[in-house]
């Protein structure tokens, strides 16, 4: 059985999609609400190295930009036909209490330090 843990919205870009777009995008399909980003808050880039099939490994590279964002329409609602389980506002006293990726803790980090280069870690 996978792991649930909570996330913050997004996903992949398309190819030629501007980043600003994708943010766009991915809060409506993930959550139904529509967003206006409001601030670059960093990036985040991650690596990571794990088997496939065949004795292979695949190495993964992604960069994570987080913006912050005002909530300017839609109501909340779970994701359809996505990998999304469940969308919901928790308090934010309440975040450390959830089992959750690390990207939550990256994005709260650069939120309330709102570093000069982006960075939530060296």
């Amino acid at each position: 059985m996978k792991k649930v843990q909570w996330t913050l919205p997004g996903g992949g870009m398309h190819h030629g999609e501007d980043p600003i777009a994708t943010t766009i995008r991915e809060v409506a399909e993930e959550t139904g609400y529509t967003v206006e980003p409001v601030r670059l808050l960093g990036i985040d880039s991650i690596n990571h190295q794990y088997p496939r099939p065949h004795g292979e490994f695949a190495d993964f590279h992604g960069l994570r930009i987080v913006y912050e964002g005002r909530v300017t329409g839609g109501e909340l609602r779970n994701e359809t036909d996505g990998s999304t389980d469940l969308a919901a506002w928790h308090l934010l006293d309440e975040v450390a209490h959830l089992d959750r990726v690390d990207l939550v803790d990256i994005g709260i980090e650069l939120w309330r330090t709102k570093p000069a280069l982006g960075r939530a870690r060296d």
